[in-house]
């Protein structure tokens, strides 16, 4: 941690002489964190390729369209209620191909759906519970095949197909919840066949510091899925520790961490609520980032506020996005802080199909999404939207 407050002094100092939202032109990102940064609009189609999915619906496969993971071939939705359904949708089409349901307490069961890995290229699905890390296996059909721990650990979150033997995911520190035998967080390269650990990556920091609000012996964190220490981009990893001021990009050939974006203040200087800067979307230009504030309203049950972030790299400079969707003749803002899906589809969000059957009376559709629109009806199931890495 000496060595990387060393480095930020050297890259502040050669800032001092840039105009007001410009970096250095040194390789490491300087992201003040308290600072106002100017806006800046982008149409989504103008740096990403964007398809759209009709769910099909039927009594069978009714869905509110929370996507889980995206093939080739298949597409696998869930409820946001977590009811245990699994939907299996042909991926070009969006005709229903199969519904699953295992969820249970038996031992070929899960006891619900917090993350789902698909694996096409062995053609199955992981079904993660964070209850325990227990990783049930199925074949695109749903038929049990195994599951297992990730070895040495109770719980681990943020998991993504790493290649075709290993799954990568985050062990989170237990200090919350064990204060006398704390282990620190890692990430975990291990078998998708019985869990057994391939790797270990550790990123160095002094002292754990994670997003948490407290009100006397109360504490709170926010959901798992709002905090992501692993986003796939291209062929390597980015890796965020929310203990460290330093984000990294892992190259899995050279097994090798390389520093890519430098926090300013420290998290460790901040005074309560601090701000954590959590990476979400990379493409070739555009670093997507959000700050997440540590606070929470205990009356109400609401907290945990974030805004957005971009770093553009021709530009060199740092901005407020507004990415605007231009299937729509009106502004119609995406949010470009959910969870990366894999190495090529970057986002996968629902549209209700009330809002685009309303939107299409107003005229405010064009293109493929006015296609789609026109033969939808206010009961239909949400139409996906995908966008992945412009080729």
């Amino acid at each position: 941690m000496k060595r990387s407050f060393t480095i930020v002094a050297i890259i502040l100092f050669v800032m001092s002489g840039c105009r007001e939202n410009k970096q250095s032109t040194n390789e490491l990102i300087i992201v003040d964190v308290t600072k106002n940064y100017p806006e800046k609009e982008l149409i989504l189609q103008d740096f990403m390729d964007v398809e759209y999915i009709p769910l099909e619906t039927n009594d069978e496969f009714v869905t509110q369209g929370k996507v889980m993971a995206v093939g080739a071939e298949v597409i696998l939705i869930t409820n946001w209620s977590n009811d245990g359904n699994l939907f299996v949708f042909d991926r070009k089409t969006g005709k229903g191909l199969k519904k699953i349901n295992r969820k249970g307490q038996g031992g070929e069961e899960y006891v619900g759906i917090t993350e789902i890995v698909l694996d096409e290229a062995n053609k199955e699905i992981f079904v993660i519970a964070y209850t325990g890390s227990k990783i049930s296996v199925y074949d695109l059909d749903g038929n049990f095949k195994r599951s297992f721990k990730a070895t040495g650990t109770d719980s681990h979150i943020n998991t993504f197909n790493y290649d075709r033997e290993n799954l990568i995911s985050y062990v989170p520190d237990n200090s919350l919840e064990n204060p006398s035998n704390v282990i620190h967080p890692y990430y975990l390269i291990f078998s998708k066949q019985d869990g057994s650990i391939t790797r270990k990556i550790s990123i160095p920091f002094d002292e754990i510091k994670s997003p948490v609000a407290r009100d006397g012996e109360a504490w709170v964190v926010p959901v798992p899925t709002a905090v992501y220490q692993i986003i796939p981009d291209h062929v390597s990893w980015v890796l965020m520790e929310t203990s460290s001021d330093t984000i990294y990009h892992y190259l899995p050939d050279a097994n090798m961490t390389i520093p890519i974006i430098v926090r300013t203040p420290s998290i460790h200087t901040m005074d309560p609520p601090e701000l954590f800067l959590i990476p979400s979307v990379f493409t070739d230009r555009y670093y997507f980032m959000s700050l997440l504030k540590a606070e929470f309203n205990f009356e109400i049950g609401r907290g945990f506020p974030s805004s957005g972030l971009m770093y553009d790299k021709p530009e060199n400079s740092l901005f407020i996005p507004k990415i605007y969707n231009g299937d729509y003749t009106s502004k119609r803002e995406v949010d470009m802080t959910s969870r990366p899906l894999d190495q090529e589809f970057v986002i996968g969000q629902s549209l209700q199909a009330h809002e685009l059957v309303e939107a299409y009376g107003k005229g405010q559709l064009k293109g493929k999404l006015k296609e789609i629109a026109a033969g939808l009806n206010e009961e239909s199931n949400p139409v996906i939207m995908l966008a992945k890495y412009k080729k």
